[in-house]
């Protein structure tokens, strides 16, 4: 049976921790001020649900030619949450921000959601563990693609205006925060199973 209590945890979790789109969103906020950093926030948006939309239907694909998939699929998603959980549990706050490069546009923020593995994972895991078992049903896919995607603006707005509190207080508390997200992420993992 679905669960909120699992699925909406994975999604703050992944959607809200640093990330390539999270960063890359407070260092442009940082550097062009947030007001011209949204067309980059908006690239995100759409290059971000397409993603979520490939996943979500090379997923259904999967399940409807491979049955196996789904268990392989769980077994996979589970140890990528586990990955995610060790690398958070080890991870300690970036000290390079030196990058100055035209990262500020609608194409920069959406070709970044095809070569970020993170994203492509994520949609991956989301669709194959937490929707597909329970729904194949198309406009449900898009759906849930869609509310990833805001669920990604949301966090990406949130890093960009905020960026400069949420760094110094990551930089500052970065040893609990880290502790606190990983085991909510092993909680996670640990539930697709029961």
């Amino acid at each position: 049976m679905f669960t909120l209590t699992v699925f909406l945890p994975y999604v703050l979790i992944t959607t809200f921790t640093p990330g390539p789109n999270n960063l890359m969103s407070m260092y442009n906020a940082g550097t062009y001020g947030f007001k011209k950093t949204l067309p980059f926030e908006l690239g995100i948006f759409l290059g971000f649900f397409l993603v979520m939309a490939s996943c979500g239907i090379f997923s259904l694909a999967l399940y409807s030619y491979l049955p196996a998939f789904h268990s392989f699929m769980t077994a996979i998603g589970s140890v990528y949450i586990l990955y995610l959980a060790w690398k958070i549990w080890q991870e300690k706050p970036e000290q390079d921000t030196n990058r100055k490069k035209a990262t500020n546009n609608i194409s920069s923020g959406f070709l970044m959601q095809f070569i970020n593995p993170k994203v492509i994972l994520y949609g991956l895991t989301l669709f194959s563990t937490f929707i597909l078992p329970y729904t194949t049903a198309l406009p449900v896919l898009l759906s849930v693609a869609l509310f990833l995607a805001t669920m990604a603006l949301i966090s990406n707005s949130c890093w960009a205006l905020f960026g400069s509190l949420f760094k110094t207080f990551l930089t500052t508390h970065y040893t609990w925060v880290n502790r606190i997200m990983a085991l909510l992420l092993v909680y996670c993992a640990i539930s697709l199973f029961i």
